[in-house]
């Protein structure tokens, strides 16, 4: 019988150059990346070239939304209107500009 075990890791999370170096050394270990979404941390920028570096090394990647809440690394709990949700700077605007820009490119 043979397993298989999804070795997964949270990046794109800093903005320095040093820290992204770091995150796309860390894509030849790992078979999945979850990509921060811009809401805890990261930013358009990191979320794209942490997409385009999973796409390079073949790892699978998944996006990571949370509150937009960087103070606290997105672990306060907000209430949001519908019309915060699809909105601005939040989970479900990040997510799916991590969904689009990957369907874009390599959909």
């Amino acid at each position: 019988m043979s397993r298989n075990i999804d070795l997964n890791a949270d990046l794109g999370e800093f903005d320095e150059p040093e820290a992204l170096a770091r995150d796309r050394a860390i894509m030849a270990q790992i078979s999945s990346a979850n990509i921060a979404c811009g809401g805890h941390a990261g930013n358009d920028r990191t979320m794209i070239d942490m997409l385009e570096s999973s796409a390079a090394a073949g790892v699978a990647a998944g996006a990571h939304p949370s509150y937009p809440d960087r103070e606290n690394f997105g672990r306060t709990s907000m209430k949001m209107t519908d019309e915060a949700l699809v909105k601005g700077e939040n989970f479900l605007y990040n997510a799916s500009l991590c969904n689009g820009y990957h369907d874009d490119n390599w959909g």
